[in-house]
């Protein structure tokens, strides 16, 4: 699974251009690229915060594209309704895993495409320990100097050292029942695109 997903991970998003830190314009890019032409896709925002909800939505709002709050464990919808599903930088943050995906795989059509951005682990040795160093020591100082909730920072660094790496998430998806699971490094995997087909 491993080498195949690394030759393969080139073509994980049909040719779309996603960039770690370019806010969320690139999930729209990706969904686009997602389906098959003339499918009419739906994005799911499930890390959208309550609080920016009620104060008028953000950035991810516009014609079309609805915001409901749900557990990514038991998705508010039927079975089989959506051409596509994503998901960015928040599948770490679901208490299990392998049942957010299969609930992803649940309300996905036969065909339908998986599509996940998270970060994940360098793939580049030496840089990966400069990273690593940044990540957990650094981070939550720099937090710190400019008052934010240092807190959060450390659970970030946490969450992303303690996420699986690229072959591992791509067997976690597989388990879940996604079929041709592939995935794409970016940054020299500090960010990883994964994706998946529903069996047909």
């Amino acid at each position: 699974m491993a080498q195949g997903g690394g030759r393969r991970r080139g073509r994980g998003a049909r040719g779309a251009r996603a960039r770690p830190g370019g806010g969320h314009g690139h999930v729209h890019r990706l969904l686009h690229h997602a389906g098959r032409a003339g499918d009419r896709l739906r994005l799911l925002a499930r890390h959208a915060r309550h609080g920016v909800r009620r104060h008028g939505g953000n950035s991810l709002s516009g014609p079309g594209v609805p915001f409901i709050a749900g557990d990514a464990m038991r998705l508010p919808f039927a079975d089989e309704v959506f051409d596509a599903v994503t998901i960015s930088v928040a599948l770490r943050n679901v208490h299990d895993t392998s049942q957010a995906l299969r609930e992803m795989l649940r309300v996905t059509k036969p065909g339908g495409r998986l599509v996940i951005l998270e970060f994940s682990h360098v793939t580049f040795g030496p840089f990966d320990l400069v990273y690593r160093e940044y990540l957990m020591r650094l981070l939550p100082q720099v937090a710190k100097v400019f008052g934010s909730n240092d807190d959060s920072y450390e659970y970030l660094a946490e969450s992303i050292r303690d996420w699986p790496d690229q072959p591992t998430l791509a067997r976690t998806i597989q388990e879940a029942g996604w079929e041709r699971v592939a995935w794409r490094n970016l940054t020299m995997g500090i960010v990883a695109m994964h994706r998946g087909f529903k069996p047909a």
